[in-house]
């Protein structure tokens, strides 16, 4: 005998749409006491949206009776709240946590293991109002299966731009290290290159095996188990050759930087993000603006890093000797940037610091002097931008995907609120409601 689910299931797997998208076709009308439709505009007051297929198919002023739409038409009263498009995250690593039992976790957790881990890290991402985030750096078979699994209705959690293992030279940061010969040369990645034409294929690898970013690491960096500090590392024709080489098969290419010179050659070989820059200097800021590249600043790392040097004794004396002099420097050289007018994306390095809390980088952001309207855009209109979908994310215009976020009070006025969403929908569909 079939039942309605049954039936759905079997309408599903004719037309390949998954149950949660048949689901999402119901129409939902949205009560927002004030709307946030795009960052970069004054709130609306008493706005209605109206959802179907998990887009924004409308937008009304006042709160609109929901006898006027279908008789299935679902009412969401957040008419005391304050609602806008989901935040972004543009630089998460959801596989881990720092901490002192990574060493040992390499060893005793299986791939499988991982892999529930990263799902729940995504969950808590997205239960704290992150809708879209870009992993920066994990065992590539299992991100894009999270990846793929969330984007198939298989799994909650938050669209994953996925890079995978980073692109980076021998013996840098972005290759393993810390660990015995044998567990170095079992654990090294295929994405690990040296000169430019090796670099080039490690690009098309990345890409072949589903990358949908490039991840490459142009300077040293602060959790790289070495004595190798955090001066530039890839080569500026290496850098050349994976920024043409990802171009050319239509992916961006993000940048971990910290020192000048790194951030410098990876802004003059046409990278599209720059990852920390932390001692982004004023040829730095020059090139921001000429290639039009993204800073996202990661504020949290920094934080996080030096608290941990400070308070735990895990951390190598290399690592606490990086983290409390990088750490420490990254606020004051993201003041120069934002001041100089550099363009900004949200990102936090979710990983480094505890998943689930990654609106604390609001905080850090707005002690560093930005406005609350900058961070929002630099959390949705900007993160949508660096991920090439304007056209469908970003902003709660008519057409966009549905991905909406309430919280009692303006973050505007007090961005805290960012700290305690208490509603969040993914593509038309609740998948938290306080």
């Amino acid at each position: 005998m079939f039942t309605l689910k049954s039936s759905l299931t079997t309408l599903a797997l004719l037309v390949g749409t998954s149950l949660s998208q048949l689901a999402s076709a119901q129409t939902t009308v949205i009560h927002a006491g004030e709307l946030l439709v795009t960052a970069n505009k004054a709130p609306l007051k008493q706005q209605t949206l109206v959802i179907s297929d998990g887009k924004v198919t409308e937008l009304k002023s006042g709160f609109v009776d929901i006898s006027r739409f279908a008789k299935d038409a679902k009412l969401i009263d957040l008419s005391s709240s304050f609602v806008m498009a989901g935040l972004m995250d543009m630089h998460v690593h959801l596989q881990g946590e720092l901490g002192p039992n990574n060493d040992s976790e390499i060893v005793n957790l299986s791939d499988a293991d991982i892999l529930m881990k990263s799902a729940y890290f995504a969950h808590k991402t997205l239960m704290a109002g992150f809708t879209t985030v870009r992993d920066l750096g994990s065992s590539a078979e299992q991100i894009y299966a999270l990846r793929d699994g969330v984007k198939r209705g298989w799994i909650t959690g938050p669209t994953i731009i996925a890079a995978g293992s980073s692109v980076a030279v021998t013996g840098g940061h972005g290759d393993v290290d810390g660990m015995a010969p044998d567990l170095m040369a079992l654990h090294t990645a295929k994405t690990i290159c040296d000169g430019p034409y090796d670099c080039r294929r490690a690009t098309r690898h990345a890409i072949k095996f589903g990358a949908d970013v490039i991840k490459i690491t142009s300077t040293g960096g602060v959790l790289s188990d070495t004595d190798t500090g955090t001066g530039q590392q890839m080569a500026d024709d290496e850098l050349k050759e994976v920024v043409d080489t990802a171009h050319s098969l239509g992916r961006k290419v993000a940048s971990h930087a910290h020192a000048a010179a790194g951030i410098n050659a990876a802004l003059r070989a046409g990278v599209d993000s720059i990852e920390h820059g932390s001692y982004a200097d004023k040829e730095s800021i020059k090139l921001f603006k000429k290639g039009g590249a993204y800073l996202v600043p990661t504020l949290m790392a920094g934080d996080t890093v030096v608290n941990m040097a400070k308070t735990t004794d895990f951390m190598s004396p290399a690592i606490r000797v990086k983290a409390i002099r990088v750490g420490g420097d990254m606020i004051e050289n993201f003041k120069r940037s934002y001041k100089a007018g550099v363009k900004i994306a949200y990102g936090t390095d979710s990983g480094v610091s505890k998943h689930g809390y990654n609106a604390r980088e609001a905080q850090l952001m707005f002690a560093a002097g930005m406005t609350p309207q900058d961070i929002l855009v630099s959390a949705t209109i900007n993160g949508a931008d660096l991920i090439g979908k304007s056209e469908t994310l970003g902003t709660l215009e008519v057409g966009k995907v549905a991905d909406i976020i309430a919280m009692h009070a303006s973050p505007l006025n007090d961005i805290n609120e960012l700290l305690d969403v208490d509603f969040v929908m993914k593509a038309g569909k609740v998948v938290k409601q306080k």
